[in-house]
């Protein structure tokens, strides 16, 4: 069994790659590492770990260098004591370990609060992350977004605090009301329980809800570098995601004029575990071309 599925009680096979570790600003960060080739940094969001992104690595490990990491307080990584959990801080943390492994010439995959974190790690990092493969994210601030300012109030107010704390809300409800074109698995969804199994470990689920239009200011710094990115860009974009829509798609098309879109029909907001043989394609394509 992987270190992985040892430490959280999984069956074997349920994420079968080494793990590996390093210690960055106070956090020891936890990522697997898979392939060789040119390489992919894979960055999840909320309320997620690198487990999101087993299927690509099992797709494109062969081809490339996979290199998915866990957030500082997600999955196996322990954050540093008194960690703010926002994602300005993530992304300092995400940096250094940019800098710390020497990566070069990466290309970042990632979606949701992986976007604005893995967008600024980038821009903070230089030249080291070349080319943009972002699935249904944004960089931008939303405040004043009705569509975002509620969930942003709700999720990540006291009632969205208290059932984050207490019930694991976006675990055990929202993840699984997200799939679209099938039904999470009950090994999936233990999967993504595990590394959530006491309270303590669940403020990130109700910080990032609030850093929504809590961090606007900080979002809208993000937006120049974007639409400054001269490099190589694509978007893999769910058509049946609540959260991210076609506005926000036409919004990025804007920013990086650059970027190819590969559409992903009746597909949810977690289209790495809804859609791995599309998203691994349109990654794979995207590089190759």
């Amino acid at each position: 069994m992987s270190e992985a599925e040892e430490k959280l009680g999984l069956p074997a096979g349920a994420f079968p790659f080494p793990s590996r570790f390093a210690f960055i600003l106070g956090a020891r960060l936890h990522y697997v590492d898979e392939g060789g080739g040119p390489l992919l940094l894979m960055v999840h969001g909320n309320p997620s770990w690198s487990y999101l992104y087993k299927g690509l690595i099992e797709r494109l490990s062969g081809e490339f260098r996979c290199v998915a990491v866990d957030l500082a307080g997600f999955g196996l990584s322990t954050p540093p004591p008194n960690f703010s959990y926002l994602p300005e801080d993530h992304a300092k943390i995400l940096a250094s370990l940019i800098e710390a492994l020497d990566m070069q010439d990466a290309t970042l995959i990632a979606h949701d609060w992986g976007g604005p974190i893995g967008v600024a790690a980038a821009r903070s990092t230089g030249s080291r992350v070349a080319r943009l493969c972002l699935g249904n994210t944004w960089a931008w601030a939303v405040n004043g977004d009705f569509h975002f300012e509620w969930f942003s109030k709700l999720l990540g107010g006291p009632l969205g605090r208290w059932l984050a704390t207490r019930y694991a809300v976006f675990v055990n409800v929202i993840l699984p009301s997200s799939m679209k074109r099938r039904k999470i698995t009950p090994d999936e969804l233990a999967a993504f329980r595990a590394p959530f199994d006491g309270r303590q470990s669940r403020k990130g689920m109700y910080v990032f809800p609030w850093a929504i239009t809590g961090q606007g200011a900080w979002l809208a710094g993000l937006e120049p570098f974007v639409a400054g990115f001269e490099g190589p860009a694509h978007l893999i974009w769910p058509d049946g995601d609540i959260a991210f829509r076609s506005k926000e798609l036409a919004r990025w098309r804007k920013l990086l004029p650059q970027a190819g879109v590969t559409p992903l029909a009746k597909c949810g907001h977690f289209l790495w575990l809804e859609a791995p043989d599309e998203a691994a394609a349109a990654v794979r394509g995207f590089l190759k071309n």
